[in-house]
């Protein structure tokens, strides 16, 4: 499928990208379950407290079994007592289990965003960065003339290396490269920008 290609002087050429990725099938609920499996992970499980038998200290018997008329107890360890150990507290992040998260899951989620992306005319393909940009001001007038202030920058590596600089301070943009995004990330921005090289990057994965 043939999609724009835009240079950043406003000039625009066609690009061929396979379909497998611009005009993939659209599963909201495939989405849904991979955004979700995302977050879960991502969340830190570090609450912990001290079962019975990591609390330090001695264990003996505080009394006699019988005779003293109050209830029969063993250690100070035990949970009824102030600075015992906790009953069913959480166990910190050994007890959370991970969501498995497959390779066709990720692949299909991603292709599905960038479907809807390119129907919503939020797709961006530029050509690649050749000239260095230095300035925030600079990278922050490109954007704007694209409508691209809430966006999703992926970037091959040479490119990165131009314009790294300059979009780092920008609120709202986050720029990656293919190996460090995720549908999650997609879904967070309005606009989605590619590289040419960036995208044919991408494209070989899915063919």
């Amino acid at each position: 499928m043939k999609i724009e290609k835009l240079y950043i002087d406003g000039k625009k050429d066609s690009l061929e990208i396979t379909d497998k990725i611009v005009s993939a099938k659209i599963n909201k609920q495939l989405v849904s379950n991979v955004i979700y499996k995302t977050n879960a992970n991502y969340k830190g499980r570090k609450a912990k407290t001290k079962q019975k038998n990591e609390i330090v200290g001695s264990t003996s018997k505080i009394y006699a079994q019988k005779g003293t008329g109050n209830a029969r107890h063993a250690s100070r360890k035990a949970p009824i007592f102030v600075g015992g150990g906790v009953a069913h507290g959480p166990k910190g992040e050994l007890s959370h289990k991970k969501r498995k998260l497959n390779k066709s899951e990720k692949k299909l989620s991603i292709a599905s965003l960038i479907t809807e992306k390119n129907k919503l005319k939020d797709l961006i393909v530029f050509s690649d960065f050749d000239k260095e940009i230095k300035k925030t001001k600079e990278m922050n007038n490109i954007l704007n003339k694209f409508n691209a202030k809430d966006s999703l920058i992926i970037l091959d590596k040479i490119s990165n290396e131009k314009i790294k600089r300059s979009i780092k301070n920008i609120p709202n943009v986050k720029s990656t490269d293919v190996n460090h995004f995720s549908a999650f990330d997609i879904v967070k921005h309005k606009k989605l920008i590619f590289t040419e090289s960036s995208i044919k990057e991408l494209e070989k994965r899915y063919t």
